[in-house]
């Protein structure tokens, strides 16, 4: 009796452990916007290395050794794509990696920057690589992550269909939010200038104009053509407001402020997510910060 009791109570641990003892899949994302779309979708399944951190610059970004561990031991690797992470390819051959290598922008229609050059400046992007300023791309995203790692996990099909859910119904939720807001902004008033051109996306989606002195890329300077083309723009078109990027140079910004009266409106986040105590931790917190600050200094 006693050896019986002893089995059936070691199949019932058995049979009770794999939830608690399953292996989370590692898994790599190229950058802290991206990251957040993968934690949402994986939960717990996954274990998570961000390459680029909170408030850094994929743009411009070294990898490093421990990068390139990271991206070995990985079952899948996310990236932007679009040219985004010009870096990346060469991360992933140099660690020798058999992940799953996922282009988290597939299928959405890339927009093409002006002329289809980094505005002139030397630095050649064929297409805009900042998709996630819309959140119908974002939810692009989300069912392209989704999908991967079902993929690579199949036993967790339910817990990731079920994450990518109810994340999605939360990017419903948001993308209403911000048309109802830029609907209260008098359209004369849709006008902005900000340090570098990340939010072209958000343009097309919304119906607010962004101009930049810098292209799509935060490497690329500005000239003093397309300063002086935007001090005369300011003038011309009474733009009312200036922003900062917390992943750019605040100085081109504040000169170009200095020469127009225009406002300084605050810090955006374009790039990159801040950091767990800054306003902008998670993409949804991302595009409300960013929302607000648009919305306080254009209707002021």
């Amino acid at each position: 009796m006693f050896a019986r009791r002893l089995i059936l109570a070691a199949a019932f641990a058995f049979a009770a452990t794999p939830a608690f003892a399953q292996e989370k899949l590692p898994v790599v994302a190229t950058f802290s916007i991206l990251a957040d779309f993968v934690k949402n979708v994986g939960g717990e399944r996954i274990a998570l290395t961000t390459l680029v951190g909170a408030d850094g610059d994929a743009h411009v970004y070294s990898a490093t050794p421990a990068d390139a561990k990271n991206v070995a031991a990985a079952k899948v690797v996310f990236t932007n794509g679009l040219g985004f992470e010009g870096w990346i390819e060469r991360l992933v051959k140099a660690s020798g990696t058999r992940a799953q290598i996922v282009v988290a922008t597939k299928g959405i229609k890339a927009l093409r920057p002006e002329g289809g050059q980094d505005h002139g400046h030397g630095h050649d992007h064929e297409v805009d690589p900042h998709a996630w300023q819309s959140v119908p791309n974002a939810k692009i995203y989300v069912a392209n992550i989704r999908d991967a790692l079902i993929k690579a996990d199949p036993d967790g099909k339910g817990a990731y269909e079920a994450n990518a859910a109810a994340y999605l119904g939360k990017l419903d939720a948001l993308d209403q939010e911000i048309r109802t807001a830029v609907a209260g902004i008098p359209p004369a008033r849709r006008k902005v200038i900000t340090s570098h051109d990340a939010l072209a996306y958000f343009q097309a989606a919304y119906g607010i104009q962004f101009v930049s002195p810098q292209g799509v890329s935060t490497e690329a300077d500005a000239s003093a053509r397309d300063v002086a083309r935007i001090i005369r723009q300011i003038k011309a078109q009474k733009i009312p407001a200036v922003f900062l990027e917390n992943v750019s140079d605040p100085r081109l910004v504040r000169r170009i402020a200095g020469e127009t009266g225009a406002k300084i409106g605050g810090t955006l986040y374009s790039d990159a997510l801040s950091g767990e105590n800054g306003p902008a931790p998670t993409y949804i917190d991302m595009m409300r910060h960013n929302l607000r600050q648009f919305a306080a200094a254009l209707m002021s």
